[in-house]
């Protein structure tokens, strides 16, 4: 085969990597959590099992229970039965050692990042890391108030700089406010440039960059 061939071959690999290799890891995402949530089906009486009604597997029913047993959670913690209710659980479950230990930071993540009224994750930044000579995205959060009392003075914020490609993990740190750049750009925006490692960004925040130099 001559050159002009091979590359066309490759070309076609290429072009067909790019169409299939997105489109088999999100259903093998989708397929996974469909799997995970479809242990919801645990928690009904055997009889009540759709395999054992239905006399077939369908997946995705412990996704529509999962969704029914939050909204329903929702619905009732909002009357004041359901707030008496949810009162008496977290007391119960502070009360239990270790448990609460548990329960009580992942309430504390759980309530800051959805809180309605949380300001998790509110702007996304510009900080000099991890030297002076460069600049990473950086997400602004909150700042205790004793570091705001010790470090009184100047005005310092709370930024968490996530790592590339899992923005899961990262550093959490104090910088001077006058040291960062605020950007104009969503919070979704700067997740899929931090995921894709700067391959998928916005104009916006190159733009940004380049106006601090």
């Amino acid at each position: 085969m001559s050159d002009g061939g091979d590359a066309l071959v490759k070309k076609y690999l290429l072009t067909g990597l790019l169409v299939l290799v997105p489109l088999v890891i999100t259903l093998w995402v989708l397929s996974f959590i469909i799997g995970i949530l479809d242990q919801s089906l645990l928690l009904l009486p055997q009889a009540w099992h759709p395999d054992n009604l239905l006399g077939i597997h369908i997946p995705g029913l412990g996704v529509i229970l999962t969704v029914l047993v939050v909204l329903g959670t929702g619905l009732l913690v909002r009357n004041v039965f359901g707030q008496r209710l949810l009162e008496w659980w977290e007391h119960l479950l502070r009360r239990i050692p270790f448990v609460n230990a548990i329960y009580n930071s992942v309430k504390q993540v759980s309530d800051t990042l959805l809180s309605e009224s949380g300001n998790a994750f509110g702007k996304v930044l510009l900080v000099r890391y991890p030297h002076a000579e460069s600049w990473s995205l950086a997400f602004q959060t909150s700042v205790p108030a004793e570091v705001t009392r010790r470090l009184a003075g100047e005005e310092y914020v709370g930024v968490f700089v996530p790592t590339t490609p899992s923005p899961v993990n990262g550093f959490y740190f104090y910088v001077k406010k006058s040291e960062t750049i605020e950007l104009d750009i969503s919070v979704d925006a700067a997740f899929k440039a931090i995921v894709s490692m700067g391959v998928v960004t916005t104009p916006e925040a190159v733009a940004k960059l380049k106006q601090t130099n």
